[in-house]
């Protein structure tokens, strides 16, 4: 939920959706697009078998995880979440939990998640709410 002054509140605390944007900007618009866009046919691997960035607009499949997921796919990166979970995927997604805090992760990713269309965004919640119920 959106709070005063760009701050948004979740599970962790406040985040600054400000601060998320610059860091998003920083770090990851580099492959994912300062629009949130992407890398052309994100969905088809290139030359060396990886799948390009997606996009994390609504158009992308972001908003299809919990935020969880997304929190541990970003910290730890996509090799090493999906060794955690026994598969086996090359992904060009690199681990920020030696560059970006805890709370930094969460700025971005409210960021990210502040941009989509708010039934885009309610779906995307509900999943978040089915998940942590599952746990």
């Amino acid at each position: 939920m959106l709070g005063r002054g760009g701050a948004e509140a979740t599970a962790a605390g406040p985040v600054d959706l400000a601060r998320g944007r610059a860091l998003y900007e920083e770090n990851c618009s580099s492959c994912h697009g300062s629009e949130l866009q992407g890398q052309p046919d994100w969905q088809s691997p290139g030359p060396d078998g990886r799948l390009p960035a997606p996009p994390h607009d609504e158009t992308g499949h972001t908003w299809h995880h919990p935020d969880t997921v997304l929190f541990d796919y970003t910290k730890l990166g996509g090799n090493a979440l999906m060794a955690q979970q026994g598969v086996d995927f090359d992904s060009g997604m690199p681990g920020f939990g030696d560059i970006l805090t805890d709370r930094q992760i969460r700025d971005v990713l409210a960021f990210i998640r502040s941009t989509w269309p708010e039934r885009i965004r309610d779906i995307q919640a509900d999943r978040t709410l089915a998940q942590d119920g599952a746990g």
